[in-house]
């Protein structure tokens, strides 16, 4: 047993993917993938070659079974995965798009193993994943259920103690908060607990009431974030903050967007593996860039993931200044 360098918690889903194209109520045939934001970090992270630990509960169901395996096989350390025997894994079900639109997509999550999560399920501050060199969040597992919440803030809070670097990226789910109003007070509670904050441009213009991405940036920097990287689609990210001269890093472009989903958790895999390989912040948002334009040509949310040596191959999208992490003292 090892510590692991990064530890996140979440719901990883079920997915069930559309073989054609359509309205979902159309469609007769899928295929069966993984969902799940904070997965898809782990799972990113993992084929880079970081250890990587993973909270959670999956029901003790075919489609839980099948995703444990699923983690399993990507080299997670499931220390803290429960098998649920009471409730069920959640699933989603995703539109096939041609045009690379968002698509559309349908949970069927309530009540799931995952929401009954709470702060009896966190490692203690002592233990390997108590010690990890970073947390990552998101503003999902917060909008599942209140012992969600009280997770993600307890575990920002020992992460914090221990000297750890909270990263968060709001990925906001409006159908799962009870008001707007809820989801913008919870979600901005816990960006500012964290170091490196990584909303979308519209996600921070809802959360800020700012609209330009120099605006929702100091907006964070102001309440005690270290590092905002405001991701700006195609066009690239915003990035502000301790160590880096704020400005835009340009976007990679490509041939075909195939799927969207999933983007802006591939950018976090290069954000966060950036950071902990001793990059700077832009070059940490190059690598975003350049690993959210593989996920986007790639049906499926974890398909484009690259490992180290696909990265290697185009070292001009991932290389630069080498600086250490920061973290809180």
């Amino acid at each position: 047993m090892t510590v692991p360098d990064v530890v996140t918690v979440g719901e990883a889903m079920a997915l069930l993917i559309a073989r054609t194209p359509g309205p979902l109520e159309a469609v007769d045939a899928f295929e069966r993938a993984t969902a799940g934001a904070e997965l898809n970090v782990a799972v990113g992270l993992s084929r880079l070659g970081f250890r990587v630990g993973y909270i959670g509960r999956l029901g003790q169901d075919s489609l839980g079974r099948r995703l444990r395996t699923f983690m399993a096989e990507e080299r997670l350390d499931l220390r803290h995965l429960a098998m649920d025997a009471r409730y069920p894994t959640g699933l989603m079900l995703k539109q096939m798009t041609v045009d690379g639109a968002d698509p559309e997509v349908d949970y069927v999550r309530g009540g799931s193993a995952a929401s009954h999560l709470s702060p009896g399920d966190m490692p203690a501050p002592d233990s390997d994943f108590g010690r990890a060199r970073l947390l990552h969040l998101t503003g999902i597992c917060p909008a599942l259920s209140r012992g969600c919440r009280e997770l993600a803030f307890a575990l920002a809070r020992q992460a914090r103690a221990g000297g750890h670097t909270v990263s968060f990226d709001p990925n906001l789910r409006p159908r799962l908060w009870q008001s707007p109003a809820a989801m913008i007070e919870t979600v901005n509670a816990l960006a500012c607990a964290a170091d490196i904050v990584l909303p979308g441009l519209a996600e921070g213009r809802l959360l800020t009431g700012c609209e330009d991405p120099a605006g929702i940036a100091r907006y964070y920097l102001e309440r005690g974030v270290r590092q905002v990287v405001v991701k700006l689609g195609p066009e690239g990210a915003w990035v502000a903050g301790a160590g880096v001269d704020a400005g835009v890093v340009p976007g990679v472009p490509v041939p075909r967007v195939v799927d969207t989903v999933g983007a802006g958790d591939g950018f976090a895999v290069g954000v966060i593996s950036a950071l902990l390989d001793g990059l700077d912040l832009r070059a940490a948002a190059a690598r975003g860039c350049a690993i959210g334009a593989c996920v986007v040509q790639c049906r499926g949310d974890c398909e484009g993931l690259p490992d180290r040596a696909q990265l290697a191959e185009e070292p001009a999208r991932c290389g630069g200044t080498r600086t250490p992490m920061e973290t809180r003292t």
